[in-house]
């Protein structure tokens, strides 16, 4: 008698997936949002002498790989690092931090803008920078988004309380 074949075994379908409706996951923002002059003052305030690139990305709101990126382009923003390979920010570093970020993303600098802005003042300059308001509307540089909007709804909620005065 031959040797009876084996049958293969029949697979079981797996139910088809549903596709998600749902929006994609946006990154989140921080739960409170710190100012920069904030975070500049508990830096200052604190005992630490050296930070850790996570614990700086998590004070100013800036990712890692940008804070890295930002070392290549700017050399003297460079921190040491330890014998493990971390860099180790100081609180300078981490006031330049803020200052190449307000150039960058709320002035709206290029990155060779921003270079030649900071050379320009100097890195005391720049970092005394920090404790001045945005730029305002005499500036020749355009305003940060947000800006223009506070000030268009401070001049709105004036015109406002003009015309119900008058009527």
């Amino acid at each position: 008698m031959p040797a009876a074949a084996k049958k293969p075994r029949a697979r079981k379908k797996s139910p088809a997936k549903k596709k998600s409706t749902a929006p994609p996951k946006r990154p989140t923002q921080p739960a409170v949002s710190v100012d920069d002059r904030e975070v500049q003052r508990m830096v200052l305030a604190s005992d630490k002498r050296y930070y850790r690139i996570g614990e700086v990305s998590e004070l100013t709101h800036v990712k890692a790989h940008v804070l890295r990126y930002w070392e290549s382009e700017f050399r003297w923003m460079a921190p040491p690092k330890s014998r493990s390979k971390q860099r180790l920010y100081r609180k300078r570093d981490i006031e330049l931090v803020l200052v190449l970020k307000r150039l960058l993303w709320e002035e709206r600098y290029t990155i060779a803008g921003a270079r030649q802005r900071i050379q320009e003042l100097g890195v005391d300059g720049a970092v005394a920078m920090l404790s001045e308001p945005p730029m305002r509307s005499d500036s020749k540089r355009p305003m940060p988004f947000g800006v223009v909007i506070d000030e268009l709804r401070d001049e709105l909620i004036s015109v406002r309380s003009v015309l119900q005065e008058s009527a």
